[in-house]
């Protein structure tokens, strides 16, 4: 009975790639993809080779000029949110945890106005080579985040942080360098 549940998990996954595919999101190799969820152009998102999808994750891209871009053998667990108006790069052999959401852009605010009447101000948002992003963290608009870094659970990043640390909290800060 297990065969038969993977072979149909994998037939599903195949078709949700070919259609995909038509409707021009770049797929490059074998990737997984699970039921995922892709809001605006599909055109905009490119997944490289191994890459998987968990359930639940969502692609959302807000204009046509924003671009997606998930590296090499990269995983992404469950209910994830990539919210795209420009840039979000994603590494490769990164991986994320549950229930994350990152994001290129916010809304400009001003005086007397509604958050939403301002316009979005997007800075690429760049998440490195071999990254662990633990569960329910925040990535923000403009950082970078360097090869081999680890965020740990529930902190939301407001700063770039640099390759091979461990950085914590809200707003997260580094607590300490990855031994080597």
């Amino acid at each position: 009975m297990d065969i038969i549940v993977r072979l149909l998990a994998g037939l599903a996954s195949r078709l949700r790639i070919a259609f995909y595919r038509v409707q021009g999101m770049r797929i490059r190799g074998h990737v997984l993809l699970r039921a995922i969820e892709v809001k605006g152009p599909a055109a905009c998102i490119a997944l490289d080779d191994g890459a998987a999808l968990d359930r639940g994750v969502v692609l959302l891209v807000t204009s046509e000029r924003a671009r997606i871009v998930i590296g090499l053998h990269t995983y992404l667990n469950r209910h994830i949110m990539i919210d795209a108006d420009e840039l979000v790069e994603i590494g490769e052999r990164t991986m994320i945890g549950p229930f994350c959401y990152i994001t290129d852009h916010d809304h400009a605010i001003r005086a007397g106005a509604a958050p939403a009447d301002g316009p979005l101000v997007s800075a690429p948002t760049r998440l490195g080579a071999r990254c662990w992003i633990g569960a329910h963290v925040t990535i923000l608009k403009g950082v970078s985040i360097g090869d081999g870094t680890v965020v740990g659970a529930g902190s939301v990043v407001t700063k770039s942080l640099p390759a091979g640390v461990i950085a914590v909290g809200n707003p997260a800060r580094v607590l300490r360098e990855i031994a080597p």
